[in-house]
């Protein structure tokens, strides 16, 4: 039905891509999880308790992987609306539909949603709507949990220092791989049908 708004309505003549959106919080407490040792040797990690943080917001692409990512320092309707116009100069000659969650800044009526994006918002209680969620029933999103994996154990001890290891970690994200977790096939088949 969007898709049909956006050809007759909007008349965009362009491209209609559908992505999905979400934030996630990353700090300089230690990100544990499982190591392996020898057998029966109890496994050590050092840990710090440093309470800073950054937030990380997204879009993805699930029907070829392509995404969009940007640090923030709050999550709040003032960086939304930032990332929105980011998004929007990235991705200039394309008519976007973003599915988001309902949180409160997703929402708010200052906000000014630029020409070529409509949000879309997901249904409560329906993460498996998300290609983000895990699986629609644990509470960490599976683009967010790749890249969190790959920085257990880390020891950053300054915001900068953690920057530096999102960054490697972002630019080994291909669109492949986000292809890979977030293109499962109910909804590729759904956007086949939209014809997106």
């Amino acid at each position: 039905m969007l898709v049909a708004v956006a050809l007759s309505i909007l008349r965009w003549s362009g491209q209609v891509r559908f992505f999905c959106g979400d934030e996630t919080r990353l700090g300089l407490k230690t990100l544990g999880g499982r190591k392996i040792t020898a057998k029966g040797v109890k496994p050590v990690g050092q840990v710090q308790w440093q309470f800073q943080a950054t937030y990380l917001y997204g879009i993805v692409e699930p029907k070829t992987g392509e995404h969009f990512f940007f640090e923030f320092s709050h999550l709040n309707t003032d960086c939304f609306q930032v990332f929105l116009d980011l998004v929007s100069q990235q991705f200039k000659d394309d008519l976007l539909i973003i599915q988001l969650d309902n949180g409160g800044f997703h929402k708010a009526k200052r906000l000014k949603v630029p020409s070529n994006i409509i949000l879309m918002f997901q249904p409560p209680h329906c993460p498996e709507l998300n290609p983000y969620a895990f699986g629609g029933a644990k509470p960490y999103e599976q683009v967010w949990q790749y890249l969190k994996r790959r920085l257990r154990w880390t020891l950053p001890t300054t915001l900068d220092q953690l920057r530096q290891q999102l960054r490697e970690r972002l630019d080994k994200l291909t669109p492949e791989v986000v292809a890979s977790i977030t293109g499962r096939q109910s909804i590729l088949n759904a956007l086949s049908v939209a014809r997106i």
